[in-house]
């Protein structure tokens, strides 16, 4: 089994392919994430690094959290990806599914650092991505939204497919272009649940904020699943 980390937000994209890879037979040793020069809040989508970690030991998979800032983000990343390679680890799982300047950027620092990298969700069918996370059983609640696309309202509600038929057409089905931003919470990957024990709502220029404050793990839900 090839030795891999997986590159995390903590959304529905990055879990989805998790969960193809390890299927594929992957050996997830670490989950990837990066955060504030502070170390307080992830990159990805604001959310608290401390909620990060614990849904990590929800899913029971290492946690590394590298500080960066925007002017040595790539450095950090590479710092990261180079102290991987050196602990046997010879592959990377990405959850992009269309963006090119991402997947070139990815497919750049793993050159770099002799890293394969593992893009399970390239190019697929959004839609039919959304219905196979929907289906699998997990559950993801939405943590940030463009305030052109949605209100505040729709913070914290759980991407089902109610929420997916409900989407303005101009919206992609799994917000790759940063209409929305989600938090897994539980799901067949998962060995405990993690409970969002409290938030409040923000908003910050064009976008709208769930800050979660409080979370707790509890058991799972999805009995059977895993």
């Amino acid at each position: 089994m090839k030795k891999a980390f997986a590159s995390w937000s903590g959304g529905k994209d990055c879990c989805l392919a998790l969960n193809r890879a390890l299927s594929e037979g992957l050996d997830v040793r670490y989950l990837a994430n990066t955060v504030s020069a502070d170390g307080l809040r992830s990159c990805s989508h604001g959310i608290s690094a401390a909620v990060i970690r614990t849904q990590a030991e929800a899913l029971g998979i290492s946690i590394v959290q590298q500080p960066t800032t925007g002017d040595n983000y790539r450095l950090q990343f590479v710092k990261m990806l180079h102290a991987f390679k050196q602990e046997g680890i010879e592959g990377g799982i990405f959850g992009d599914i269309d963006f090119n300047a991402h997947m070139e950027w990815i497919e750049a620092v793993c050159r770099e650092t002799g890293i394969t990298p593992y893009l399970p969700l390239w190019l697929d069918n959004q839609r039919k991505l959304m219905e196979e996370f929907i289906g699998a059983g997990f559950i993801a609640v939405i943590v940030a939204v463009k305030a052109e696309f949605f209100g505040p309202k729709t913070l914290g509600k759980v991407i089902d497919r109610d929420f997916l038929d409900s989407l303005p057409e101009n919206v992609t089905p799994c917000g790759e272009a940063g209409e929305f931003h989600s938090l897994v919470i539980d799901g067949p990957v998962f060995k405990k649940r993690l409970e969002i024990t409290s938030s409040r709502k923000e908003t910050r220029g064009d976008r709208h904020f769930l800050d979660i404050t409080g979370v707790q793990l509890t058991a799972k839900h999805l009995a059977g699943k895993r």
